[in-house]
């Protein structure tokens, strides 16, 4: 069987699996064969599939994420290594990067928040000349972190700290930032989740009590002393949750502007 003919054989069976069946597969065929996707479509779909792809596809089929297998994932522009111990970044997420240039083009200091691969941070960090620190809890996570710092060039600008917000005194020594961004968990405990996420990616990162708003009750009050004068806030949020995090940051003295997700889903909100 030649690569087009693997492909279309590969797509075919993860439809039952994937909303990107066809993309996944290519994408797989291009690991498989040590090179790009469209370098592939261009000059080997008549060679012959490699004997590794078919393991490939069962891994893919039995619903473990493309960007696990792969061990990387696209975000922004740029290659972020990814682990099962860390969020994969998604597109959603790329309207908070979009928002902080937008708005504080010349950031000196950005905070991220429970960083896990650092795609945030990084990103921000490598459109601006701002320094970053980021925290996360795990220290599984951090390494993930550290080592996408190394391969974009940028860990002269970055700082990782092992900090639990959920521990008293956590941001006291952290100082002020001109950008502070979050992507916390916000899934609703029980919450029926697609088996690539529930099954592959950490369940710390994802729940937040019965009403999915636990850690913004926690992070909320902190913000405060977070932010330099005029500084910012981006907090991710789930597409039913614009209301109850705005009214929550309300209560805790901010305005808040909504972002829309390339789908025009509410997916951020920016506090003041």
């Amino acid at each position: 069987m030649n690569v087009g003919d693997a492909i279309r054989a590969a797509a075919g069976r993860l439809a039952a699996t994937s909303d990107t069946a066809r993309l996944d597969a290519e994408l797989l065929m291009a690991h498989a064969l040590g090179t790009g996707r469209s370098e592939m479509l261009l000059r080997s779909m008549r060679d012959p599939a490699p004997a590794s792809y078919g393991n490939l596809v069962d891994r893919r089929a039995g619903h473990e994420p493309v960007a696990h297998i792969l061990g990387y994932q696209e975000f922004f522009g740029r290659t972020f290594r990814v682990t099962p111990d860390t969020l994969i970044p998604r597109g959603d997420s790329e309207v908070l990067v979009e928002a902080a240039l937008e708005l504080k083009p010349a950031a000196q200091r950005v905070l991220d928040l429970g960083t896990g691969t650092a795609a945030l941070l990084l990103s921000v960090v490598a459109e601006t000349g701002a320094s970053g620190i980021g925290t996360d809890f795990s220290p599984a996570a951090l390494g993930v972190a550290h080592d996408n710092a190394d391969l974009l060039g940028l860990e002269d600008r970055v700082r990782f700290h092992l900090l639990d917000w959920r521990e008293e005194g956590w941001a006291a020594t952290l100082g002020a930032f001109d950008i502070v961004l979050c992507n916390p968990p916000y899934v609703e405990d029980g919450a029926a989740l697609d088996p690539d996420v529930r099954d592959h990616e950490p369940a710390t990162a994802l729940y937040a009590g019965p009403d999915g708003l636990d850690d913004y009750r926690i992070l909320l009050p902190c913000l405060r002393g977070l932010l330099a004068p005029e500084g910012i806030a981006i907090l991710e949020i789930g597409h039913e949750q614009a209301e109850a995090v705005g009214a929550l940051a309300a209560e805790n003295g901010f305005s808040s502007e909504l972002r829309r997700d390339l789908a025009n889903r509410p997916r951020a909100l920016i506090l003041r």
